[in-house]
């Protein structure tokens, strides 16, 4: 039986296809990345600048930050911690711990800020806890933190897993019969294999957690100049009609998309020039 037809299209099929794909990424990546810039500088620089350093706003950036920078990090741990565990070791429940990390894929952003509201509010499980202790989680930073980690924890794990799983525990075992140690074993065998992986489920993971509106809308309380982060303090500039003021905020988030888009270009061109070598041996 011949094959012809399933592996060489005709060209207008090609075509087609390209044309569909190119279509779809302009109707809904370019036109809308493009309106966000166009928007944020029609009334002028002069508009744009002063939306960006208006205190509400410089607060919103700040705290959009401080949680990614502490997002970041947690699950940077969490990641690789998780993905050598699955992937070298065989353990009880490790099933278990494989669809848990899937769990915010399947969970709305919404539920998990409402699981923290739960429990942590002040009608919640520990609510009267941290009252008496006066600890505050929800309507505060602690909580946002919460939340993004929440939101964010599978990416480096997920873009760790499988690479350690297809590696195998052969470079590992060898080391460890050579003599070393636990943490020179990760730190000269396992890390440099999975270094691009590693930094690509950061950048996912960053940019995920500067751009997350769900969970964090629910736990945050809106508190203006508090509480606020940079896709919350975009929506009340909307809803008050401060169009300009919007789409400025909205174009760092944009312009944060654009260096995501490049940064994993350039990680995933790293990958390709690494295993090329490995492959024409």
């Amino acid at each position: 039986m011949s094959t012809a037809t399933a592996t060489h299209e005709p060209p207008w099929v090609r075509r087609l296809l390209i044309g569909i794909a190119l279509a779809f990424m302009t109707l809904f990546l370019f036109v809308p990345l493009a309106t966000v810039f166009f928007e944020a500088f029609r009334k002028g620089i002069d508009v744009y600048l002063a939306a960006l350093v208006e205190d509400d706003a410089l607060s919103a950036v700040k705290l959009t930050l401080l949680a990614a920078g502490i997002a970041v990090p947690l699950n940077l741990v969490f990641g690789i911690s998780a993905a050598w565990a699955i992937a070298k070791f065989d353990f009880r429940g490790k099933n278990a711990l494989l669809t848990l990390i899937d769990l915010p894929f399947s969970v709305s952003p919404v539920i998990a800020g409402l699981i923290y509201v739960l429990v942590f509010g002040l009608q919640g499980w520990f609510g009267e806890w941290l009252r008496d202790h006066d600890l505050k989680v929800v309507f505060a930073v602690p909580g946002i933190v919460l939340a993004t980690v929440f939101v964010t924890f599978p990416f480096v794990a997920r873009e760790l897993i499988p690479l350690m799983q297809a590696q195998g525990v052969e470079q590992e075992e060898a080391a460890r019969v050579l003599g070393a140690n636990g943490w020179q074993i990760f730190r000269r065998v396992t890390l440099p294999n999975v270094k691009w992986a590693l930094l690509y489920g950061v950048i996912l993971c960053n940019a995920r957690a500067m751009g997350e509106f769900g969970a964090v809308s629910v736990v945050s309380g809106h508190i203006r100049g508090q509480t606020n982060t940079m896709p919350l303090h975009i929506e009340i500039l909307y809803n008050e009609y401060q169009f300009a003021a919007a789409f400025a905020v909205a174009s760092l988030l944009a312009l944060l998309a654009l260096v995501t888009l490049v940064l994993k270009y350039i990680v995933e061109q790293r990958v390709k020039a690494e295993m090329r070598p490995n492959h024409e041996h």
